[in-house]
This record gives C-alpha cells, sequence and structure tokens, in this order.
C-alpha cells in the first residue's frame, strides 16, 4: 500500500528541547490515524512539520513523496489547534476565501455542513460561541476533497456532546481514499473511528499498530493501552 506520510530519521530541536528523537515512521493511503500522546509528546511539531510551518532540524518527512512545500499544501487540510479565524468576517466571507485559495474546497459539501449544524452562513464569527467557531473552522477544513488531513486536537476545546458531531463530521466527509491523522490526548472519545494509531511520548514513537491488533493481542481498548503506556 502506498504511503502518504513517512518519516525518515526526524529530528526537530527547540531551544532546550528535543521535540522529535529520530523519528522513522510510515502511514499509509485510506486510514483515519490517531496520532496520540500526552501534552508535549510532539504530536503538534510533527503535524506542522507535515504542513511546512516549521523546518527539521535534520531528517526527512514526505508527503506523498515529495518534501512539503506549495505542491504538498495543495494536497493537504489543516486544522491547527487554535482558532485562526478572523472575527470580524461572516461566514460567507470564509467560504469564499477558502474557495479562491483551494482549488480542491467543495462549497455544496460545506453549505450542506453548515445547514446540518443550523449555522446561518451570513452570521458574523464574533457573534458565535467558542464551540460554534470550532466547528465551522472544522468544516472549511473538511470541505476540502484533499488527500491528507492533518487535525491538530479537533475535540480538545468543545463539550462532549459536541465531540461526537465533530467525529460524525471527519468520517462522513471524507474521500475514503484519502488520510486522516488525528492527533488527540482524548483517547476515548476518538477510538470509534481510527483505523490505527500511533504513541507518542517525549518525541519519541512508542508504538504503531492497527487498533484490532490491540484488541485482540492486548485484549484491551486503545484507551485503555494508552493509559497503561503512559502512566505516571
Amino acid at each position: 500500500m502506498e504511503n502518504i506520510l513517512e518519516c525518515q530519521n526526524l529530528v526537530k530541536f527547540y531551544p532546550k528541547c528535543l521535540a522529535l528523537n529520530s523519528v522513522n515512521l510510515t502511514v499509509p493511503k485510506g486510514k483515519i490515524v490517531g496520532l496520540l500522546g500526552p501534552n508535549g509528546s510532539g504530536k503538534s511539531t510533527l503535524i506542522k512539520l507535515a504542513n511546512d510551518l516549521i523546518q527539521p532540524t535534520s531528517g526527512k518527512i514526505l508527503i506523498a513523496g515529495m518534501e512539503p512545500g506549495i505542491e504538498t499544501k495543495k494536497i493537504v487540510s489543516y486544522l491547527p489547534e487554535r482558532t485562526y479565524l478572523n472575527d470580524w468576517m461572516t461566514v460567507n466571507d470564509m467560504i469564499g476565501f477558502f474557495s479562491d485559495f483551494y482549488q480542491d474546497f467543495n462549497k455544496g459539501k460545506a453549505y450542506d455542513m453548515l445547514a446540518r449544524l443550523g449555522v446561518n452562513p451570513s452570521l458574523r464569527l464574533k457573534t458565535m460561541s467558542k464551540g460554534t467557531k470550532e466547528k465551522v473552522q472544522l468544516i472549511l477544513v473538511m470541505s476540502r476533497e484533499a488527500q491528507l488531513y492533518l487535525l491538530d486536537e479537533p475535540i480538545g476545546g468543545v463539550d462532549p456532546a459536541a465531540r461526537d458531531y465533530i467525529l460524525d463530521t471527519i468520517i462522513g466527509n471524507y474521500n475514503p481514499e484519502a488520510t486522516v491523522i488525528i492527533s488527540t490526548h482524548l483517547i476515548a472519545d476518538v477510538e470509534k473511528i481510527l483505523d490505527e494509531v500511533i504513541f507518542i511520548n517525549q518525541g519519541n514513537i512508542v508504538l504503531v499498530s492497527t487498533v484490532d491488533d490491540i484488541r485482540e493481542n492486548e485484549n484491551k481498548s486503545v484507551d485503555a493501552l494508552f493509559r497503561e503506556v503512559f502512566k505516571c
């Protein structure tokens, strides 16, 4: 199976901090993958490297065989941990912005998801709650027909009821031939939609496995194994 993401001896140093320690990793196409680890484990660093927001100290990261850059941005849809939308804009403004910027943006899909959420696209973002803003941002990201979706803590800032909506949005609105990487420490909430998991801690890959293998070989859930591996 062809890989959408590869890391080859990938190292990232920040001042006084080793964020990624010689990471070797492959992520195949057509999977929903959980990038799982405690806070500060290197999850966001890996996602930022894949999205060409920061540069590796050494080693290499490849997206569909290419180093991150202009060409990979055409096939990667990225949801950052923090909301970046401008409060003065309406949802219609944001849809227009995404449509102009990304050739693979599907307006019809965006408006359909907004309708199901009950969001009036003429509303300005500043009138919305934090949770609704995060849902709108996720809708914009998932309305692209991308090959790789990088979602950094997509459920971290919303209430439990909203998490179910967000997860349903993720699994219901991506191309099955694409790959979704979800970075989170809320394992129990996302486990039900994952095909594979990557455990990361202190910049090191601890485990790469399918969810089915964990349940069969370990006789426990991903959440239970995560708690065992990362217990204090």
